[in-house]
């Protein structure tokens, strides 16, 4: 038997995997998640043979996950986006399903599982023993010229549009990146995503107000952003 944990954003493509694993009885699902947060415990918990992961996802993205498991698993990719299949590799992924796929590759996919027992090894060093560094400073676009920003000195990020606001003490200066861009590019210790519009800097928070059954986080500068019920499993965890 060998234990499997599916992690992926959308319920339809969780779904689709379940069905096809009912053809691999000794293929045993032991959890399904669908952020990349709680995909980082479960694995960590369960210690899974292999995972079905998806790139993009709230929290984290799959890419981010492989980077705090305790243990890594065989990992097969599956994910909406063909321009990550490269990386993938790179990280020595037993596949990269690219959706919609039709159960005969999938069996494709199960099929490589026992001939990629050698590449394990090489992903535990190219990713367990890999930390990443975050930008210290950033050039932005201000009055048609670019200026350096102290990242630590952002208070929050608000997504707008394709571009991102990056609210300061000084002042609101816009990014050409989306929020999502930029969420990968910051310091998940420092940085987090509390909304699908909104990246805290924790360094900044003041306080915290309970609104409902979510809360409201209240910043140094005197913003106060909102707290979603999809990101509140992020913010908990820092709570003690």
């Amino acid at each position: 038997m060998k234990k499997v944990i599916i992690a992926d954003d959308e319920k339809s493509g969780r779904k689709l995997i379940k069905e096809y694993l009912e053809d691999f009885p000794d293929l045993v699902l032991v959890a399904e998640v669908n952020n990349g947060v709680d995909a980082i415990t479960e694995i960590n918990r369960f210690k899974p043979d292999l995972v079905f992961l998806d790139i993009q996802m709230p929290g984290k993205t799959g890419f981010e996950v492989l980077t705090h498991l305790e243990e890594l698993p065989k990992i097969i990719f599956s994910t909406a986006y063909d321009e990550y299949a490269l990386k993938a590799f790179e990280v020595h992924a037993v596949d990269y399903l690219l959706k919609p796929y039709t159960k005969e590759r999938f069996q494709a996919a199960i099929d490589k599982l026992s001939n990629d027992n050698d590449k394990l090894g090489a992903l535990t060093n190219s990713l367990l023993m890999e930390k990443p560094s975050y930008p210290q400073r950033v050039l932005v676009e201000h009055n048609k010229k670019l200026i350096t920003v102290k990242v630590e000195d952002i208070v929050w990020i608000e997504a707008f549009g394709d571009y991102s606001k990056l609210h300061l003490y000084k002042g609101i200066y816009l990014s050409n990146f989306g929020i999502s861009q930029l969420e990968e590019k910051l310091n998940p210790s420092n940085f987090i995503r509390i909304h699908r519009s909104s990246i805290i800097n924790l360094e900044s928070v003041k306080e915290l107000h309970k609104y409902g059954k979510s809360y409201d986080v209240t910043m140094q500068n005197g913003d106060v952003v909102r707290v979603s019920r999809g990101y509140m499993d992020a913010l908990k965890k820092i709570m003690f």
